[in-house]
């Protein structure tokens, strides 16, 4: 296996486990915020932040990385790559401008229009982070079957 196959199996492997846990936060953790006493609200957020990051930061730039090393490639021009790679920085600007807004507003404390906001705008995450999963697999295997 060359050394570019085993960038393209951990890119896969990094993009399916944050498609897990994206679609875990859609259906679970996202709408349960609503379920958090208030007054315990603010202490519930910082808890979140801190322990979410852990798990999320490093699956992400991992899968920023490989994802970067793969469109940089010049032999790997396929257009499900590009595409991939285009949602992919997609999903890192909405996560940059609109849910690190979010959270740090949700630090004050609950607000139910904030959570709202935070469900609908996280279908266009959990849509594109699946989208990109099926691009992905479909390239590995037309890579691998050839």
């Amino acid at each position: 296996m060359l050394p570019n196959n085993f960038v393209l199996l951990g890119h896969l492997i990094f993009t399916s486990i944050m498609t897990g846990v994206i679609w875990v936060i859609q259906i679970v953790h996202y709408p349960s915020f609503h379920f958090i006493e208030k007054e315990l609200y603010t202490a519930f957020q910082k808890f979140h932040m801190n322990k979410i990051s852990i798990i999320v930061i490093p699956i992400m730039l991992a899968e920023l990385i490989t994802g970067m090393m793969l469109f940089l490639d010049k032999s790997s021009k396929s257009p499900f790559l590009i595409v991939s790679f285009v949602i992919l920085v997609l999903i890192w600007l909405i996560t940059g401008v609109f849910f690190s807004k979010a959270h740090n507003e949700l630090m004050t404390g609950y607000q139910e229009l904030v959570v709202n906001q935070l469900v609908v705008m996280n279908w266009i995450r959990t849509l594109l982070w699946t989208l990109r999963l099926l691009l992905l697999t479909c390239f590995v295997y037309l890579h691998f079957s050839r």
